[in-house]
């Protein structure tokens, strides 16, 4: 790894520079993984300082609100200065986050902790998903899904780990994955001396990419994204449900116990890994609208089933709503990109850090809600909110082989 960062990475342009891609998605994956055992600890939390679902709300809101405020800011900044060593000195704050948790004193010292962790994902997003962009060689969709599964494998790794590291030998065993942070940024160092050579490059060129989509006013790339917001809310809302509260809905209704109902989180996460890596390549070659459409919408008659499914379907279900509902996100972000093409940065960190957002929001009020009625009910309610797919259909279809926007 020491020889790996110490070399200077080899400028490639206008091809998919698959060393590069690999890498981002590999710090993807390590980012995510850190970031998931927040959730997956939960149990453990819970149970160490007598918390009820609102308080678990609030650390999923703390956590997922510091990693998306920031992120506008930092992508937006980047767009004017950019940073290529960001991403290293970012993942420092989630090292210390790490570190802290594993020996966070109270609740507060919690709060405190996952908010270090999330300061970290929200440097890490946007400049991140910049590179993976700088290194498609014009396959956007493509790139963004294979940085986009890492993060989602990431996520689907952390519960596992939890389950077999962190739960059986408690919560300073978190300190252990202090590591992987420092992997993280070893790679990340490599990564930013590319970003940097391709920078001195790219303004050597004199090219500068326009603001706004050519074929399209600015009262309708302000719709479209208002659109794109609302379709970001449903998504992650619903997916929020899961990834919080699955473990405690399998463990209160079906009397699972907690290493059982993890492994049922991390097959559900291994889904989402799966169809992020599927909607970017179905969004290259058949447009990126029609992927959002359908995965968004489709997903309505499976989670209006779930709630009322038996563990074995349950299960099928999970996997099922994670497959296609996470095919969508990659092609929200590259829509949105092409829509800006000038403010890549301040893009992917405005719809991380709202998907973030959304995410903390819907924990806490979700939390709330289970607190005063049940999970079974959250699950009801939270099956209807794929229906806003049908915004999709307001979208204009900017697939490059359409030749217009329409």
């Amino acid at each position: 790894m020491s020889t790996a960062v110490a070399q200077t990475p080899k400028v490639t342009t206008g091809k998919v520079v698959l060393t590069i891609l690999g890498s981002i998605s590999f710090c993807h994956f390590l980012n995510d993984l850190m970031q998931s055992l927040i959730p997956a600890v939960y149990p453990l939390l819970k149970a160490s300082y007598h918390l009820d679902f609102t308080q678990i709300g609030l650390i999923t809101l703390t956590s997922q609100l510091t990693a998306s405020l920031l992120q506008p800011v930092v992508g937006l900044y980047t767009d004017r200065r950019p940073q290529p060593y960001s991403l290293a000195a970012g993942m420092a704050f989630t090292l210390t986050g790490l570190v802290l948790l594993s020996m966070a004193p109270s609740f507060g010292a919690v709060l405190f902790a996952v908010g270090m962790v999330g300061i970290g994902s929200s440097i890490f997003h946007p400049e991140s998903s910049r590179v993976a962009r700088m290194a498609s060689g014009g396959q956007h969709g493509l790139a963004q899904s294979l940085f986009q599964v890492g993060g989602n494998a990431g996520s689907a790794m952390g519960p596992l780990l939890a389950a077999f590291i962190v739960l059986p030998n408690g919560q300073r065993s978190i300190g252990w994955f202090s590591v992987v942070a420092l992997l993280a940024m070893a790679v990340l160092v490599y990564v930013g001396s590319w970003y940097k050579h391709q920078y001195v490059i790219h303004r050597q060129s004199g090219a500068k990419p326009a603001s706004r989509h050519a074929l399209l006013s600015r009262g309708k790339v302000a719709a479209c994204l208002a659109i794109l917001a609302a379709l970001i809310f449903s998504n992650f809302f619903y997916l929020v449900s899961l990834i919080s509260y699955y473990t405690f809905y399998l463990m209160g209704r079906f009397h699972l116990p907690a290493a059982t109902a993890q492994l049922y989180l991390f097959v559900f996460l291994g889904a989402v890994a799966a169809g992020t890596i599927i909607g970017g390549p179905i969004g290259d070659r058949f447009g990126r609208k029609y992927v959002i459409w359908c995965s968004i919408l489709g997903v309505l008659p499976f989670t209006l089933a779930l709630p009322h499914a038996s563990l074995f379907w349950t299960g099928v279900l999970s996997v099922i709503i994670g497959l296609v509902l996470a095919s969508a996100f990659s092609a929200i972000l590259v829509y949105a990109q092409e829509l800006l093409p000038g403010n890549v940065g301040a893009v992917s960190g405005l719809f991380f850090g709202f998907a973030f957002g959304m995410g903390g929001i819907g924990a806490a009020l979700l939390g709330k809600l289970a607190d005063y009625t049940s999970l079974a009910f959250v699950y009801q309610v939270c099956a209807f909110l794929p229906a806003i797919g049908l915004l999709a259909a307001f979208l204009p279809n900017l697939d490059r082989k359409a030749g217009d926007a329409h």
